[in-house]
């Protein structure tokens, strides 16, 4: 019989490395760019982190209830999983959920949230193809070739509605707040430079 007591060292840490590598594509982007690519979400989010206000002064994007809502929303509260978390033995959250995959900048010891998304079945939702794999392995080969450390991981927010018409409203709605820079709606904003050729 197989001696699965060494499965957990496989995931001994709240993220993992930067190993995904779908496409395997070179991205010659320098160390100054992706870092400073990094400072300007960081800059946008952080004040979000922090709970300093900004939450409250986005009133005329949000009825009083959804500020109410997304006020609850903390991501770093929420329990890092690897990436690849589906490999787990026992799946740690079911059914619907707001997902937030992040990355943990050691440069500068804070987060950045890289894509949010929503989901009737937080235990199946990365086990097939995800547009923000292809996103991950670009960003990851760039990290790499800059030298930049990173660790991923994904949290689930399973405070998110049953009904899938409202979690998606709540979604867009965090995205619109948080302005992550995978998800679509967001891309352009940011500037992407790694994501260019990736559809």
């Amino acid at each position: 019989m197989e001696d699965l007591s060494r499965q957990g060292r496989l995931f001994h840490n709240e993220s993992i490395s930067c190993d995904i590598d779908y496409n395997n594509r070179s991205f010659e982007i320098s160390n100054e760019s992706l870092l400073n690519w990094q400072k300007r979400i960081h800059t946008h989010q952080s004040q979000l982190f922090r709970k300093n206000g900004t939450i409250l002064q986005q009133g005329s994007l949000f009825t009083k209830l959804d500020t109410d809502v997304i006020d609850l929303f903390d991501p770093l509260k929420l329990t890092p999983l690897p990436i690849n978390f589906w490999r787990l033995p026992h799946s740690p959250h079911q059914g619907p959920a707001i997902y937030i995959v992040m990355d943990h900048l050691k440069e500068i010891d804070s987060h950045l949230i890289l894509y949010l998304g929503e989901t009737i079945a937080a235990e199946k939702r990365w086990k097939g193809a995800h547009d923000c794999k292809a996103y991950l392995s670009a960003y990851c080969e760039a990290l790499r070739i800059a030298g930049i450390s990173s660790r991923l991981s994904i949290r689930f927010w399973t405070d998110a509605p049953i009904n899938t018409k409202k979690r998606r409203q709540l979604e867009q709605k965090l995205i619109q707040l948080w302005l992550p820079p995978f998800n679509k709606e967001t891309r352009a904003r940011w500037n992407t430079p790694f994501t260019a050729d990736i559809n």
